[in-house]
């Protein structure tokens, strides 16, 4: 899993752009830089995706590489992950629309355009509707386009309407009806011990589907309008600890690892000062680049050696609190 690390200049940068300006013509950069920092609270994807890739903190080499190959780079990944989470289809921006697969900056804009002259979409049927999408662009971009409260209720799922036949097949198959999918987890518990007891292998040779694809129908059915973030790891951060004075040397915290550099790995431990852990200090075996030891998200377990004030630095290990200076 690949990671975009955003500096505290973003929502700034944000404010100034013409998104920002865009989108909120009649406040002034402040308001729309506040709104920034709120969105991304709520959605950090959707609002992250609005800065451009030279304002992105990705380490202390940034400018050695080639602009355009680092928009490529990131715009490939910032493409997986809209994928893999899903979009909204009546509440995304232009912005992150446009890294929809088969969708562009054109076709994202006719979206938005849409929905802004006739209201929300009430299905997905009618993205050919707009302006620009035939038939290959609509089959590229429906299985990642989710309505909520719409016509059809397997919208609301990462089901694509290809496999809507199958899967209402399949929904006969365990006697339930296609209502279920808006119904609460504990309604939900018996399709889910249905699902477990199924032989997946006996019923795609049924259905005539591969078993791939059963099993992502199967997987949307238990868990309709799951956002797949909501499995990853989350970091815990010691409570109490809201400022750099509460730092103690010895004290054990939980972080996350923001950068790997030459001489270490910095650790975001909750404060607005994220902490150093030299390469020294990352494990108890000779290394020759702290990428042996850790990578960028990375959730580990640190231990503070020091803490200078003045500076605003604080020196982390991860080989245990005998290292620490005291």
């Amino acid at each position: 899993m690949r990671y975009l690390i955003v500096n505290e200049a973003g929502a700034s940068i944000y404010s100034a752009s013409n998104v920002g300006r865009e989108e909120f013509p009649d406040f002034d950069a402040t308001v729309r830089g506040t709104i920034s920092i709120g969105r991304r609270l709520q959605d950090p994807l959707s609002e992250l995706v609005k800065i451009d890739p030279q304002h992105l903190g990705v380490g202390m080499y940034q400018h050695d590489v080639t602009p355009r190959l680092l928009k490529e780079s990131l715009d490939s990944v910032v493409e997986s992950c809209v994928n893999f989470v899903g979009v909204d289809l009546n509440t995304a921006s232009v912005s992150l629309l446009r890294y929809v697969s088969g969708l562009n900056q054109l076709i994202a804009r006719r979206v938005v355009e849409w929905r802004e002259q006739h209201g929300r979409f009430s299905s997905r049927t009618q993205l050919r509707d707009v302006p620009g999408i035939g038939d290959a662009t609509f089959t590229q971009a429906a299985g990642f386009l989710k309505i909520t409260d719409g016509d059809e209720p397997l919208d609301t799922t990462g089901i694509h309407p290809e496999s809507y036949e199958v899967t209402r097949q399949l929904l006969k198959q365990l006697e339930v009806s296609d209502e279920i999918l808006t119904a609460t987890a504990d309604q939900r518990s018996g399709l889910c011990q249905q699902i477990e007891r199924l032989d997946r292998k006996a019923v795609a040779k049924e259905l005539q589907v591969g078993l791939p694809t059963l099993s992502d129908i199967l997987d949307a059915l238990a868990r309709p309008g799951r956002d797949p973030r909501t499995d990853l790891p989350k970091p815990v951060f010691r409570k109490g600890i809201l400022k750099l004075e509460d730092l103690q040397p010895g004290m054990e915290l939980t972080g996350t690892v923001l950068n790997v550099v030459d001489f270490g790995a910095f650790v975001d431990i909750g404060l607005k000062d994220s902490g150093l852990v030299h390469i020294s200090q990352l494990a108890n075996r000779f290394i020759r680049s702290p990428h042996e030891a850790v990578a960028v998200g990375d959730i580990v377990s640190v231990w503070v050696q020091s803490v200078d004030l003045e500076r605003r630095r604080v020196s982390l290990t991860m080989l245990g609190a005998e290292a620490c200076t005291g």
